[in-house]
């Protein structure tokens, strides 16, 4: 009997699922979203922070999948002053800080892959 759900499927606002993992595969799924996740596991962080972390991904893609994760109530957007300068400060929420047991999951098997088939490198500087 599969435990993630019992009927034939699942739903959550306006979109349905075949299943949970379709759900939750959504909210986080795709190349950047769980990493951004990672990234504000910790602390909250200014776009140029996140950016900064995550240097191959382009700044629009970073934009779009913020707002996302922002809509789906992972992520909080919280802007400090009113003026130009203005602070912009991205942290999870109480929902986004619940899938911090599958992030450290994922960081325990990620490492077990570098390990055995990989390595470790103090700094990473791009190459032309």
């Amino acid at each position: 009997m599969k435990k993630e759900y019992l009927g034939k499927h699942v739903v959550l606002g306006k979109k349905i699922y075949p299943c949970s993992v379709s759900l939750a595969m959504d909210l986080v799924g795709g190349k950047w979203k769980t990493v951004i996740l990672y990234h504000l596991k910790d602390e909250g962080k200014r776009f140029s922070e996140i950016r900064k972390e995550l240097f191959s991904v382009t700044e629009m893609t970073l934009s779009i999948q913020l707002k996302q994760l922002e809509k789906d109530g992972l992520v909080s957007r919280k802007v400090y002053g009113e003026k130009p300068p203005i602070k912009v400060v991205y942290s999870l929420t109480n929902f986004g800080k619940s899938f911090i047991p599958v992030l450290e999951a994922i960081t325990i098997w990620g490492n077990e892959i570098v390990a055995e088939k990989g390595k470790f490198v103090p700094a990473f500087t791009e190459q032309a």
